[in-house]
Parts: structure tokens; C-alpha cells; sequence
């Protein structure tokens, strides 16, 4: 895996590189990057600093952004889909549309993040922060959402979705097991 200094990074991607696949930018500082449209699938990115950053229609497939800090950023679009977002920070970020199928948002800050149309099917959000969050039209199909928090989210859609008895809903309350979707009668 190539390692790029911030400097390189900035200075390829200003001379019109856009292909950064496998590259290591681990604890990068990044404040305010314009990087839209690259590609840093199968990178590391852990403890990388990118709040404020447009990164739309970029490609983070299968990479690692570990305790990574996005809050803020414009990620319209990105591709997320098996990449490890454990414990990332990603607090009103815009997430409309993004693809993060399979994502580990493991204990990840969605705080007042829009993620209206995104994909999280099969992610986990165990233990994540999505209070305030947008998730009209978000898809949560086989998302894990143990522990998670959905105080206040908007446009939740419950019935489409599987919760625990731990999972905070939107409106502060949790489900108690004899209200969980497997343990109701036929025809209930």
C-alpha cells in the first residue's frame, strides 16, 4: 500500500488524478478538502481528518476510516458499501443517496446527519448515534441496530426495519420484547 503525504494527495489530485485505490492516508489532516469523484477504494483512512469536505460521488468501497472525522462533509452520493466506519465521526454530514451497504457504522456519531436515500442494507449501526438524523427514504434492510440511538431521527420508517429492545427510538421510548415484530401472533 503506497503511503501519500497530504501534500501529494492535494498536489495529484489538483493535477487531475483521481484513481488514489490503496493508498494509505491514515491520520491524514484534511480540513476542508475538495476531493470529489476520487477513488480511494481499499484504502486506509483510519483517524483521518476531513470535516468539511466535499467528497461526493467518491469511492470508499472496502476501505478503513476507523475513528475517522467526516462531520460536516459533503459525501452527495459516495460509495461506503464494506468499508469500516467504526467509531467515525460523521455529525451532520450529507449522506443523501450514499451507498453504505455492509458498512460497520459500529458506534459511529450520525448526529443531525441527512442520510435520506442512502443505502445502509446490511450495516451495522450497533451502539451508532443517529439522534436528528434525516433517514427519509433510507433504506434498512437486515441493518443491525442494537444499542443504537434514533432519538428525535425524522421520516424513521419502523415497519420496515428491525429493532431491539435496546434500540432508542425516535421518540425517546423502546420497544419492550412483547412489542417486537417475531414475538406477535398471526393476524396481530
Amino acid at each position: 500500500m503506497q503511503r501519500l503525504s497530504t501534500q501529494e494527495l492535494l498536489a495529484e489530485y489538483h493535477s487531475g488524478r483521481r484513481d488514489f485505490n490503496e493508498v494509505d492516508l491514515s491520520q491524514a489532516y484534511l480540513f476542508q478538502a475538495q476531493l470529489s469523484e476520487a477513488n480511494f477504494s481499499k484504502s486506509d483512512l483510519t483517524d483521518i481528518h476531513l470535516p468539511y469536505a466535499n467528497l461526493s460521488q467518491t469511492n470508499f468501497q472496502n476501505s478503513i476510516l476507523q475513528a475517522a472525522e467526516l462531520s460536516h462533509s459533503q459525501l452527495y452520493q459516495a460509495c461506503l458499501a464494506n468499508t469500516n466506519l467504526r467509531g467515525a465521526k460523521l455529525s451532520r454530514a450529507s449522506l443523501r443517496f450514499a451507498n453504505l451497504a455492509n458498512a460497520d457504522l459500529t458506534g459511529a456519531d450520525l448526529q443531525a446527519a441527512d442520510l435520506s436515500h442512502a443505502n445502509l442494507s446490511g450495516a451495522n449501526l450497533s451502539h451508532a448515534n443517529l439522534a436528528n438524523a434525516n433517514l427519509d427514504n433510507t433504506n434498512f434492510t437486515n441493518t443491525e441496530l442494537t444499542g443504537a440511538n434514533l432519538f428525535r431521527a425524522r421520516n424513521f420508517n419502523l415497519a420496515a426495519t428491525q429493532v431491539t429492545p435496546t434500540t432508542t427510538l425516535p421518540d425517546g421510548h423502546r420497544l419492550q420484547e412483547e412489542d417486537l415484530p417475531q414475538n406477535r401472533e398471526p393476524g396481530e
